[in-house]
């Protein structure tokens, strides 16, 4: 670690590069990602054999990561996706390995690209072009873009057969709103056929064809926790049969089959941790890969000496490429994280934390009263800054369909340095836990959810007296940034202030200017239809509750947001204004300029935690521990 005492851990941490999206090459010599060393994310080439190392893009990808690229099955090139000023509006594009580029297609409305066929001339897309996300298809040499299914419900996860004649995914058509089931059709998308291989209200969903064209690697959550299936469809689609896999006792999600298509991965997720799982498809028998406790994840592809790729991280280890041989569980490191003026050692590992919550917490609640809701032991992360007395950032997760997991975070890390020991709640609502779990909170967004946060926090104050109950901030982004407003406004007494990052205030302004796929897929399913879900959306919508707050807010969001659009940062403030509370002393705002929902180049990394950094500090403020100065 360095000695120098004028480094600044602020723009040190922001500016340690981050790897994405890594894929390997067909022939398995190469390794493509996304890498932001730059100070910009961008497309790079790896050398998985000798460790080298090439910039392959110039500025002419998406700065913030909202979707992947695919390797051109001749190996020649990339398929990659442009938006403008983070704003997802995405249009495909082919790169060279040379770095020469050209338009594939370009469409009105958000474009992302599924799958690829195997003669690279065929590109199954998903597009709201029309309104709602539905699926396309892209002939390459002929320029020609036809439109393949037309739902009212948005269609995801588009898997193409290996030879390109027919398509799965996903939609719904049941008036069971939260439902979703698998289809296949031609690959024209005619004959459409529901496989009705899930419960009705359960989620369905494929993942990869097998290399045969005759099996389908599906998940399926009709048993609460998610599980990996394989239907056969040999004998036909309206024949098709299913296998599955898993003895239940872990929600586990399939990734893709391994080459030859007699094994298959999963990710298995354990609290916090995320590990991969190679199942035998004949034999149902797994195999669990030895990683460290964090967040693991196997790619497609086999490098060329037979080994697979992954990927790992935990919340003090930046994430880095492995090299995995089955055969000796052994674990080669083909890309190293860099630390900059760091040592692992530096970072923190969190405590899980563990508490019963009704979704009641004492605190009181000032906007609306609640009673008791069923109890659920509720699982946390708490991360020690090792100050004492320490300030308290409680970051609720955004999603709301995620979760907290073991995972390097430069944002709870910079946290720590700083002197803020920091809380995450996996709240009811958050996966990794099934689907009833998840269901907790569709039509109580604002309710039980947040009294999860509260009591979290209430815990946490009560079990170590090392932190400081008199300085506690609530921080989330998106639908943390929702979870931030709504403490801000129901547990007033709990916080001395608040950090709300393109984050929602007003329920009804989100369904109306949100993406349509958004709007049925996350407003509809969780809330319902505003016009008859009237009083809910008014309820829940922190907006209306302007007059609670009670400590200083920061209100933070990028114009070119799709998913929350900046209105809801404008509604908010503005309602502010009304209440008569002063810009400046009762509240900050501040709107960044081409940036979307969050930050992607290294210069918008550093301005969010300059923002961050300097509203704690004068509103709550914390002694920096050794780490902020890099001492010795």
């Amino acid at each position: 670690m360095s000695d120098t005492d004028e480094t600044d851990v602020l723009r040190e941490l922001a500016s340690l590069p981050t790897i994405a999206s890594p894929r390997v090459s067909p022939d398995g010599e190469t390794v493509a990602l996304y890498y932001d060393v730059t100070g910009r994310n961008e497309l790079h080439l790896l050398n998985p054999a000798d460790g080298s190392f090439e910039q392959l893009s110039d500025g002419d990808v998406p700065r913030s990561v909202r979707a992947g690229f695919e390797w051109d099955p001749s190996g020649d090139r990339l398929f990659y996706h442009r938006d403008e000023g983070g704003d997802e509006q995405h249009d495909v594009w082919a790169m060279s390995l040379d770095g020469e580029s050209e338009p594939v297609v370009e469409m009105d409305g958000q474009i992302r690209l599924h799958d690829v066929g195997e003669n690279g001339e065929t590109l199954l897309l998903g597009s709201s072009r029309d309104g709602q996300m539905n699926l396309y298809r892209h002939d390459v040499s002929t320029a020609e873009t036809t439109k393949l299914t037309d739902y009212e419900r948005a269609v995801a996860a588009g898997e193409l057969s290996p030879d390109g004649d027919r398509i799965a995914y996903t939609t719904n058509e049941t008036d069971a709103y939260e439902n979703s089931d698998v289809y296949v059709a031609d690959g024209d998308g005619s004959n459409a056929v529901n496989l009705e291989i899930g419960d009705v209200g359960a989620e369905v969903a494929p993942a990869d064809w097998g290399p045969d064209g005759d099996r389908l690697l599906v998940v399926d959550n009709t048993t609460d926790l998610g599980r990996a299936g394989i239907v056969d469809l040999a004998d036909g689609v309206e024949d098709a049969t299913v296998a599955w896999f898993g003895e239940g006792e872990f929600e586990e999600s399939p990734s893709h089959f391994l080459e030859g298509g007699d094994r298959f991965v999963v990710s298995r997720t354990r609290g916090a941790v995320t590990v991969p799982i190679v199942y035998d498809a004949d034999t149902g028998e797994s195999e669990e890969l030895d990683f460290p406790a964090g967040v693991a994840s196997v790619t497609e592809g086999r490098l060329a000496d037979d080994r697979l790729l992954a990927y790992r991280t935990t919340s003090s280890r930046r994430p880095e490429l492995v090299a995995y041989d089955l055969a000796t569980d052994d674990a080669e490191t083909v890309f190293d994280a860099e630390y900059g003026p760091f040592d692992p050692d530096d970072f923190v590992e969190p405590e899980t934390v563990s508490f019963v919550s009704d979704g009641v917490p004492e605190t009181p609640a000032r906007a609306v009263d609640h009673d008791p809701y069923e109890e659920f032991e509720i699982e946390g992360l708490l991360f020690d800054s090792g100050r004492r007395p320490s300030p308290l950032v409680v970051n609720p997760h955004g999603g709301p369909r995620h979760h907290d997991m073991r995972r390097f975070s430069y944002r709870v890390q910079f946290l720590l340095s700083r002197g803020y020991s920091v809380l995450q709640v996996n709240y009811r609502g958050s996966t990794g836990r099934g689907r009833e779990f998840v269901e907790e909170l569709y039509d109580d967004w604002g309710g039980a959810e947040q009294g999860d946060v509260a009591t979290g926090a209430e815990h946490v104050l009560d079990e170590y007296d090392w932190l400081d109950e008199d300085r506690v901030a609530v921080y989330g982004g998106s639908y943390g940034g929702y979870s931030a407003n709504w403490q801000m406004v129901q547990y007033p007494d709990l916080y001395a202030a608040g950090i709300a990052w393109v984050g929602v205030s007003d329920l009804f302004d989100m369904y109306e200017n949100t993406m349509p796929h958004f709007r049925t897929e996350l407003m509809v399913k969780n809330l319902g239809e505003p016009d008859e879900n009237e009083a809910t959306y008014r309820e829940r919508s922190p907006v209306n509750y302007v007059e609670n707050v009670d400590a200083p807010l920061l209100i933070v969001h990028g114009v070119n947001d799709p998913r929350v659009p900046v209105s809801q940062a404008r509604i908010l403030r503005d309602a502010l204004d009304e209440a008569g509370f002063e810009e400046g002393d009762d509240y900050e705002y501040e709107e960044l300029g081409e940036e979307g929902h969050g930050s992607g180049d290294i210069d918008q990394k550093i301005r969010s935690l300059e923002l961050l950094d300097d509203f704690l500090d004068r509103r709550i403020g914390a002694e920096r521990t050794a780490v902020a100065s890099l001492d010795d």
